[in-house]
């Protein structure tokens, strides 16, 4: 356990006056991990906090947080528990118990993070862990980057600094300091995969090859190490992107497959998706870029999609809230989301720049408001000629994805202005304008 230091003080996992969260379950890791830092905090300068989550998935899961928290409190450790109901999420997600326990486990300890309680968040991860995570990832099909395993550091938030560690010098520590600890008795139920992993397969591998775990880890860090220089060969220059859709030129589809698929990943991760995503949904995400019709759609796992969207492929993130517009026509500035913010002042200045618009103040009726599309619009053109509002934005390329969040000025099913594109023939300005309404947008992506 004397690593646990050295890990700390090589790689700055933590710097001096930081509040570290250690996410304490009440078993043999967490507690050595939490007596460990407690003892380097004063040594190192730092402020040790216990964090417990009670999963709710045992009927008895609360003599565990009594646990934690009753040493803790004899020990002068600061603690919280929180408690959540895991088996209902898993249910109501569709998750698997373990995928939903991390969920709600990891969503616990960002709120702490955002809430400024704590600086970090430790977690108890050692060696025999990452054997098994690497195992759990080759099994699920995963890449070079899943064969990685864990990070010793995630996000400058994350540590583990047991990651080292075997297995064996954390239970040596435990016994040596007689740390108490509890028994989880779902640990040995082994329908959970990674249980089936420590239980069975691992143990019977270990009969033949005694150091199979540190071979494992050997081969995770050379795989990082590989993982690591072809990242740094992926260019995003290019990508366009917002908080929940980000956009891949086809062209770069057409990299060799180590790159494409780490720039899909990355793509991916920008716009919320971090889990999920397999190989398979990788290829027939390239297989829709360089081959697909303008317009295909493929959906994605947990409400994710990508379309082709002329010479970009569209990847969004659909879990968001339904978008509303209901404006009326005034000075000022709104914004919608997955668009950007529209203003609008009055003038007498009839000079544009591109991309903004000047309707006639007399010619806009009272009623006009600022709307999204509703079937049925109509739009007649600059210079004549109406159309249906959805064929005028094909005509204009843009994109499916897109027509359902462009504001529209509208009086009925009358359009009079399509932020940042067109405005109706019915309010161009002529020779007797004295006044105008100028448009101009600020696109989020």
């Amino acid at each position: 356990m004397e690593n646990v230091k050295n890990m700390i003080e090589k790689y700055k996992l933590i710097s001096r006056g930081e509040i570290v969260g250690v996410g304490v379950s009440g078993g043999a890791d967490s507690m050595a991990l939490l007596h460990k830092l407690n003892s380097l905090a004063d040594d190192l300068d730092f402020e040790v906090v216990a964090l417990h989550v009670d999963h709710n998935i045992r009927e008895n899961s609360g003599d565990d947080a009594r646990f934690v928290l009753d040493y803790c409190k004899e020990h002068g450790i600061r603690a919280y528990k929180v408690k959540v109901d895991v088996p209902r999420q898993a249910e109501e997600k569709g998750l698997s118990l373990e995928a939903a326990a991390r969920e709600a486990r990891y969503g616990v300890f960002d709120a702490f993070i955002k809430k400024g309680i704590v600086d970090k968040i430790a977690v108890a991860h050692h060696m025999g862990d990452q054997a098994e995570t690497i195992l759990l990832n080759l099994f699920r099909g995963t890449g070079v980057s899943g064969a990685k395993g864990m990070e010793l550091e995630r996000d400058g938030i994350y540590i583990r600094p047991m990651l080292n560690t075997e297995k064996k010098a954390v239970l040596d520590y435990v016994n040596q300091y007689q740390i108490p600890y509890v028994e989880d008795a779902t640990n040995q139920d082994s329908s959970y995969s990674r249980n089936f992993i420590r239980n069975e397969v691992l143990p019977l591998i270990q009969e033949r090859w005694p150091n199979v775990v540190e071979k494992i880890v050997a081969f995770g860090k050379a795989c990082a190490d590989d993982d690591s220089y072809i990242n740094s060969q992926i260019f995003d220059d290019a990508f366009i992107s917002s908080e929940r859709t980000i956009k891949i030129p086809n062209s770069y589809f057409l990299y060799p497959n180590a790159i494409v698929s780490r720039m899909i990943f990355k793509a991916l991760s920008q716009i919320g998706v971090t889990a999920d995503i397999e190989r398979k949904h990788i290829k027939l995400i390239r297989e829709l870029a360089t081959s697909g019709k303008n317009g295909s759609k493929l959906d994605l796992p947990f409400g994710t999609t990508a379309i082709k969207e002329y010479d970009f492929l569209t990847l969004t993130n659909k879990k968001k809230k339904v978008i509303t517009l209901n404006e009326p026509l005034r000075s000022g500035s709104f914004k919608v989301e997955g668009f950007g913010e529209v203003t609008v002042k009055k003038t007498k200045n009839f000079e544009i720049n591109a991309g903004e618009l000047l309707l006639d103040t007399a010619k806009v009726p009272e009623t006009a408001i600022w709307r999204l599309k509703k079937t049925g619009d109509m739009f007649t053109k600059f210079g004549g000629g109406t159309k249906k509002l959805k064929d005028f934005l094909i005509d204009k390329k843009v994109p499916q994805r897109l027509r359902g969040l462009i504001p529209v000025l509208a009086d009925g099913k009358e359009i009079l202005a399509i932020a940042g594109l067109e405005i109706s023939n019915k309010v161009r300005l002529d020779s007797n304008t004295v006044s105008a309404y100028k448009v101009t947008i600020k696109l989020e992506n």
